[in-house]
């Protein structure tokens, strides 16, 4: 499959998760926008790291790890998200419980 299938496809899904953030209001709404955003660029890197195996395959080059220097990186990628999203949705409870809402302008009334 072409690696231009993966470019498209990846452009979508971060441009629908930028858009997420930019105009949603729900908190829980917008980390499932940043998850989206962090899984379109996961799936580049697992796209890139198979297509730079394949080229290195075609010209007899020899590779020590055969393509996994993307999965390396999704991984820590996903070990990251996982803990910001633990810690999100702690901090989007702990709003919830105080002020009834999980919309984002709320947030304004920490300050004081």
């Amino acid at each position: 499959m072409p690696i231009n299938y993966y470019l498209f496809l990846a452009i979508a899904l971060f441009s629908i998760g930028v858009v997420g953030v930019l105009t949603r209001r729900n908190a829980i709404i917008i980390f499932m926008c940043i998850e989206l955003m962090l899984n379109a660029v996961n799936l580049l890197l697992v796209a890139f790291s198979k297509m730079h195996y394949h080229q290195a395959a075609a010209a007899a080059i020899p590779v020590a790890n055969p393509g996994i220097d993307g999965q390396l990186f999704v991984f820590f990628i996903m070990v990251v998200a996982a803990a910001e999203v633990s810690v999100g949705l702690a901090i989007i409870v702990m709003l919830y419980r105080n002020i009834h809402s999980v919309d984002i302008n709320f947030l304004n009334r920490l300050k004081h």
